[in-house]
């Protein structure tokens, strides 16, 4: 094997990772990724491993697409970067336009950053914006969830609702409000459906008139809690949710990060999938298909007519980023939006959706499986090995060996607390599937033999 392409990273004591455990710097082994083509990885060792997570939800059209490439690769050679405070490109323009045409009602006006954090951190800041346009510097109070995952900046950390992940950061804690997870596994078994589901619409309205409708800005949340284990909401709460806010005037901001750009089988999934058109969209990954870095935020024609009508001053939204609306960026996600229509791919995800969850919910039958969430081509599988006495450490190292497994059978998967979480890119086919869940399977019964 070529020195220079290590299988594994094991005394690497140079890159720190996202959560790594600062301790053990230099000591964890990491697997070393050297190809990829389709929905696989290869590693090292030249082993093809099928890529379950889609990178981190967000390898939407797959990999080695020569179509994103070559146009990555066109638009570098023509104009490499621009800037947005002062200049134009016309690939910046047409994504603009073009994701103005997708995107629900009136949500037209788009503002490029980085990625998701920084979307969700934008989308923030013009909360207040807005308000302190509008001569209402006191309605800044944020309403989120537990088990919502916003992003890693200050203000979209301090919206996020993991609990276990917050413990040694800092947070705003004074203006952010998280209400309780509306996870169905968690309801008395006496409860029906509907009525957990009105009770967690109730809580937000509660917390809506406990701190003040004039002080309330906006609620923030995932059409499914993603990176809190693909939860997913009972039928009508995103829009109960939605019509809560709308009485109280609070802005409702739908986080599509993960779910907008097919993972649902739509672009966007607020209005296809959940009924509403909400304030402002949040969203990346599967903007660029996680070529190039990128993040989008949509914001209504509403909120900037209303601040226009509001004072005849100049109103400047002072935010923004080196790279907001990078050229190479536009190019990857104009390309990658062509290989959706190309391909039909929405219609393909729609189409092959019931497949993906009758395998999934196979694995019900495996005595630690205690909940499968599915929606679109995302899903959860949660395991706990002794439902009587919880333990959510204790599963989640018990998913870290089924993972480890896994990946030594051909399967990346990615556990999220006690659940699996699978996302794979949307080009997936039905043999694939069989291959997913067959591996998937291998790996949680092998790991609950050990025991």
């Amino acid at each position: 094997m070529d020195s220079a392409k290590p299988t594994h990273d094991k005394n690497d004591g140079h890159f720190l990772r996202p959560w790594q455990d600062v301790t053990t710097l230099g000591e964890t082994e990491w697997t070393f990724l050297e190809n990829s083509r389709g929905v696989y990885v290869t590693d090292g060792e030249g082993n093809d491993i099928l890529d379950g997570p889609g990178g981190m939800w967000c390898v939407n059209v797959g990999y080695g697409r020569e179509e994103i490439i070559e146009a990555v690769a066109n638009q570098m050679r023509q104009l490499s970067y621009f800037s947005p405070w002062s200049m134009a490109s016309s690939v910046t323009t047409a994504l603009s336009q073009k994701l103005a045409a997708l995107a629900p009602g009136d949500l037209n006006n788009v503002f490029f950053t980085t990625g998701g954090s920084t979307a969700v951190d934008s989308a923030l800041r013009f909360v207040f914006f807005y308000n302190n346009c509008l001569g209402r510097p006191e309605k800044k109070h944020i309403i989120s969830r537990v088990n919502a995952y916003h992003g890693s900046t200050y203000l979209a950390s301090s919206c996020s609702g993991k609990m276990p992940e917050k413990a040694n950061m800092d947070m705003i804690e004074d203006t952010i409000h998280l209400l309780s997870c509306p996870k169905p596994k968690d309801k008395p078994k006496t409860q029906s459906m509907e009525a957990f589901c009105d009770e967690k619409v109730a809580e937000l309205e509660d917390k809506i008139l406990e701190l003040g409708s004039d002080r309330v800005a906006a609620f923030i949340a995932e059409p499914i809690l993603a990176s809190g284990g693909v939860i997913v909401p009972p039928d009508g709460y995103f829009e109960k949710c939605h019509a809560v806010c709308k009485k109280h005037d609070v802005l409702f901001i739908a986080d599509e990060v993960v779910t907008a750009f097919g993972r649902l089988g739509h672009y966007f999934a607020s209005e296809d999938v959940f009924g509403i058109v909400p304030d402002m969209i949040t969203t990346a990954k599967g903007l660029t298909s996680g070529y190039v870095p990128m993040g989008a935020l949509f914001i209504s024609n509403r909120l900037i007519d209303t601040i226009k009508s509001a004072s005849n001053e100049s109103r400047n939204f002072v935010s923004g980023f080196t790279y907001s609306g990078h050229p190479v960026a536009a190019a990857a996600a104009m390309a990658n939006l062509e290989i959706f229509e190309k391909e039909n791919l929405l219609e393909h995800v729609r189409e092959i959706t019931p497949y993906f969850e009758q395998k999934i919910r196979s694995l019900e039958d495996i005595p630690i499986v205690t909940d499968v969430r599915v929606k679109g081509l995302m899903a959860g599988v949660e395991c706990e090995l002794d439902q009587d006495n919880p333990d959510e450490v204790r599963d989640a190292e018990f998913l870290y060996t089924v993972d480890d497994i896994c990946q030594a059978h051909g399967l990346l998967v990615r556990p999220v607390y006690n659940s699996c979480v699978m996302s794979p890119p949307l080009t997936i086919t039905k043999p694939q599937i069989d291959d997913m869940v067959a591996l998937l399977r291998i790996g949680l019964e092998q790991a609950y033999a050990q025991l």
